[in-house]
């Protein structure tokens, strides 16, 4: 069994060494290297890649999110992390997206190989025909969910250029990387990247551990307008894991920033709202989490456009929301100083005077972490309004994120 393009075995690819790798989001410049292209197991970063083609068949049509997908008896098989799906019964695209993204859901992955693929062997091969489209030369694919199969291989360079795909393909949906918990079957399902909730400006992106590949993750943050994407992979524990991921990525921001000629930087949610928890999940070693060493606050300057929430339809109700229709806001960035709060709500209101001519300035002190940041936000829009108003904004250039009644803390 030769890990495809590379030249290894499987059982060299079980030894290879733990590998990093950080990415500049826009420009795609490599910041830190370490062993990224050593052949690993990918884990649970598989669900990426299924993500990646769900998304895909979103935006042409083939799915939807409210559409139910049929659950078969291989779905059903499979081994946790999973829903507990029963063969016979069906699933929510988007509830498949869901699980997936946090409870990293086996089961759930499988119903959507199948939707898509026609048995989940097939789903594989599309898998690796789309990781070569991308530039993922040293991928390949045996199962939509990142069991344990020794065949599916890939490098740390190859999860950052995924990474970076989904945000620059699927900008839409990447909110869902963002999603702290869900609930399903009236439990609360926690998200496993524990480090969302203790690095500011981290808003997903996947967590994975098999025996194999040891404990890895995909990940992405925002600091003073500038998104990076970071890879480790091999981790020896969960916590040992999200504290090299921090480490690196506190490095590599404090490098210079390449020229921005590349477009708006990917948006970052407020990942700071009051119901994060603290998950465990496919990726738990069942160690006591060790709080890191505090890092410098994140000023999140960007967001992500168009957050898509549960149904990417305006909803016109006034009970349908709470507080009725004219509680919605923009954020358009959470500055150091209110001067700076001020001056990106009034370009804001210059790039979208219509939209915006009725909404009210609000820049509101805050706490992320120590330090103190200000939000710049404009109030008092209807949902429609609000996501217009992001949507002529990121095309635009500029950072917004609609702000539901239900966030706006």
């Amino acid at each position: 069994m030769v890990a495809v393009g590379s030249g290894l075995s499987a059982g060299e690819a079980l030894a290879a060494k733990a590998a990093a790798i950080v990415m500049d989001a826009r420009t795609g410049q490599v910041l830190i290297d370490q062993d990224a292209d050593s052949i690993v197991h990918p884990a649970s970063l598989t669900k990426m890649m299924t993500l990646y083609l769900t998304f895909d068949a979103l935006d042409d049509g083939r799915l939807r999110l409210d559409q139910q997908l049929p659950v078969s008896s291989w779905a059903e098989s499979m081994t946790p992390t999973k829903l507990g799906l029963r063969a016979g019964s069906t699933l929510k695209v988007e509830t498949a997206i869901l699980g997936l993204v946090t409870k990293s859901a086996n089961d759930a992955a499988v119903v959507l190989a199948e939707a898509l693929g026609g048995t989940e062997s097939r789903f594989a091969e599309m898998m690796t025909r789309k990781a070569r489209e991308i530039g993922m030369r040293h991928t390949l694919y045996r199962n939509a969910s990142g069991l344990p199969n020794m065949e599916q291989v890939t490098t740390a360079r190859d999860y950052a250029m995924l990474s970076r795909a989904l945000m620059r393909d699927h900008a839409r949906y990447y909110p869902y990387f963002s999603r702290r918990n869900f609930v399903y079957g009236g439990r609360t399902l926690p998200n496993h990247n524990r480090l969302m909730s203790r690095y500011e400006g981290m808003d997903g992106i996947k967590t994975g551990y098999t025996v194999a590949s040891g404990f890895n993750l995909a990940a992405s943050a925002v600091r003073d307008g500038r998104r990076l994407v970071g890879v480790v992979m091999g981790g020896k524990s969960a916590v040992s894991r999200d504290n090299r991921m921090a480490a690196l990525l506190d490095q590599a921001f404090g490098r210079a920033s390449p020229g921005r000629d590349d477009g708006p930087v990917m948006a970052s949610l407020d990942t700071s709202r009051s119901d994060a928890i603290d998950g465990e999940g496919d990726d738990d070693d069942e160690e006591p989490v060790v709080k890191a060493k505090p890092t410098r606050a994140a000023l999140q300057v960007a967001a992500v456009p168009v957050a898509p929430a549960r149904d990417l339809k305006p909803t016109h109700d006034a009970k349908s929301t709470r507080g009725g229709p004219s509680h919605w806001a923009v954020q358009v960035g959470a500055f150091s100083s209110r001067a700076a709060g001020n001056k990106a709500v009034s370009q804001a209101v210059k790039q979208a005077p219509v939209l915006l001519r009725t909404a009210k300035a609000s820049v509101v002190e805050a706490k992320a972490g120590k330090d103190t940041v200000y939000r710049a936000r404009l109030t008092g829009m209807d949902e429609q309004d609000a996501r217009k108003a992001c949507a002529l904004l990121t095309k635009h250039g500029h950072h917004c994120v609609a702000v539901s009644p239900n966030e706006r803390s």
